[in-house]
């Protein structure tokens, strides 16, 4: 059995705290992993736009994190997509287990797991999430394109997101529960400033309600208590909910390890050091009270330093080289779905549909590809899929291993213009594509390349044949080019498919197929529907989609 590596540091997460507790490692030459479970740039992408970043005067949080993450990678850390689930952070060795099983040990760990956003409460929030309610305006706000919108909160969050979901919604309505917004007045001018947004303050919402969509919302007034009924307008068929009160600590796995405020945040000392020598945290999880990007990645900075120096005591003690190789490449991220340069989806479209640096953080996985793949372009004679067909060429361009076919869609195809990915012989792999897989869906037809024609994502043995045991199913996800939860997602149904040949997985880019999102009721992204089951919203891991095909079997 091979020995298990053991790494300097381990930071988990990565969020702003954690690729800047990266930076500083890699700079270090500390040899470094960082785990992430869920969106590398954590909530940082489901911002907008990011305004108060210094040197910076405004840019999209998944741009920002993106540049983030090349720094990072360009001092060699790896970043490796598992969700730690235990930690034994006792003696001088740390070991966590993952999700997918996997165990690492490291001499230290920071904690950079961030926080998740909170949920109000009220009754009818979780029944209609993803049919109303949603909590990410980059993922779900062109779903509410002409439509009502209300935001939930009176943060930072509220005030810039009722900003930016002003140019897709008829209206917004921000629900502030105090007397005032609770951030700089500079912020809360965004919203406070913009016509297609009005304020009520000391408002909460007291239920919703609906049918197939939510239609009804009942709100009160917390000072006098009278209560309003806002139902949804004639010829609309819902209206949007988005909730931003704040966000909780992800620290269920650490409640008896580390010690906790009563709100759940780490407790840290100046440095970022727990109760535990040799173990730090960073960023939103800590207890503190500005909780910002700026001060994350600060945190972050803090946190790796005094990492270091723990490392190097340990290592003088023991003898051991303090430094890892300096010549070290720039980590690849295959396995992970890594944020490439997004691009807008445009109609019609102009000019290339890659940046010309695409083609140079695609070489790393494109190196690793062994067979030849068709990509095939099923054609209905519209715009959209001359669209596709230009997207496809120049995509097929960029490495010898790809070859392009263009034919007319077979009658009984639905969901038009679509690529599929063909194997060598000509053989369906059951990876579809229906829409153009550009903006964060690029990820998803980067890694089912990857998955057909190359090594394909590392998983656990045992789940590669729990896979291949599936019946054949048929899976669609609905998705938004500008969600970042979405290509994990696809990726992960489209891994079924490169696996067992019964099993096909259809990205479909719901903004060209609202007869989709019509007949399965459709207000939130992704959207994954296994044959004809009801639709599962939201972001699910590997395991969970295989666990939900196996029970859709079952029953």
């Amino acid at each position: 059995m091979a020995e298990q590596h053991l790494y300097d540091l381990i930071i988990v997460g990565a969020g702003p705290a954690g690729l800047s507790a990266g930076l500083y490692a890699g700079r270090a030459t500390l040899d470094t992993l960082i785990l992430e479970g869920d969106t590398v740039g954590g909530q940082v992408t489901t911002t907008s736009v990011v305004y108060n970043y210094p040197a910076v005067e405004k840019v999209d949080g998944t741009q920002l994190m993106n540049q983030m993450q090349s720094q990072v990678a360009s001092f060699g850390v790896e970043i490796q997509h598992d969700a730690v689930e235990k930690f034994d952070l006792t003696g001088e060795v740390k070991t966590l287990i993952g999700k997918s099983g996997q165990k690492y040990t490291a001499r230290s760990v920071i904690i950079a797991t961030g926080a998740n956003p909170k949920k109000v409460g009220f009754p009818g929030e979780n029944e209609f999430r993803g049919r109303g309610i949603a909590y990410c305006s980059t993922c779900d706000g062109e779903l509410f394109t002409g439509l009502q919108v209300f935001v939930v909160g009176g943060g930072y969050a509220a005030a810039e997101e009722a900003d930016y979901l002003s140019r897709f919604a008829k209206h917004v309505t921000v629900l502030v529960r105090g007397d005032h917004f609770a951030c700089p007045v500079l912020t809360a001018k965004r919203a406070l400033d913009n016509p297609k947004v009005s304020v009520e303050y000391n408002t909460e919402v007291k239920e919703v309600s609906g049918d197939d969509y939510l239609t009804t919302a009942t709100l009160v007034n917390n000072k006098t208590g009278e209560e309003t009924v806002y139902h949804v307008n004639d010829g609309d068929q819902t209206f949007g909910m988005f909730i931003y009160i704040g966000t909780q600590p992800a620290t269920k796995a650490l409640a008896n390890i580390l010690d906790l405020d009563d709100r759940g945040y780490i407790m840290t000392d100046e440095n970022g050091k727990t109760n535990i020598d040799g173990v730090y945290a960073a960023g939103d999880v800590i207890h503190k009270n500005l909780r910002q990007i700026v001060t994350a990645a600060s945190d972050g900075a803090v946190a790796s330093t005094a990492a270091e120096r723990y490392i190097i005591m340990q290592k003088e003690k023991q003898g051991i080289p303090i430094h890892a190789e300096t010549n070290k490449k720039p980590a690849k991220t295959v396995g992970q779905t890594s944020e490439l340069n997004q691009q807008e989806n445009t109609t019609p479209h102009e000019g290339n549909w890659l940046p010309a640096e695409i083609d140079q953080q695609l070489q790393p996985i494109f190196a690793r590809l062994t067979k030849d793949i068709k990509l095939q372009v099923l054609t209905n004679g519209t715009d959209l899929s001359n669209q596709l067909a230009s997207f496809v060429e120049e995509f097929a361009s960029l490495d010898k291993h790809l070859q392009m076919e263009t034919k007319p869609a077979p009658a009984d195809v639905k969901y038009l213009p679509q690529l599929r990915l063909l194997d060598a012989d000509g053989n369906d792999t059951g990876l579809h594509y229906a829409g153009i897989p550009t903006g964060h869906e690029l990820n998803s037809l980067v890694l089912g390349v990857y998955n057909v024609a190359g090594p394909g994502q590392t998983i656990a043995p045992e789940m590669v044949e729990r896979i291949k045991e599936l019946a054949p199913t048929k899976i669609r996800i609905g998705v938004s080019l500008t969600c970042h939860f979405c290509p994990d997602v696809v990726a992960a149904c489209q891994r079924m498919a490169s696996l067992n040949a019964g099993i096909t997985a259809t990205m479909i880019d719901l903004q060209h197929f609202p007869e989709l999102r019509k007949e399965k009721k459709i207000m939130s992204v992704p959207a994954t529907m296994i044959d004809d089951d009801p639709v599962i919203f939201g972001s699910q891991s590997l395991e969970e989609l295989v666990d939900a095909v196996e029970k859709h079997h079952q029953n």
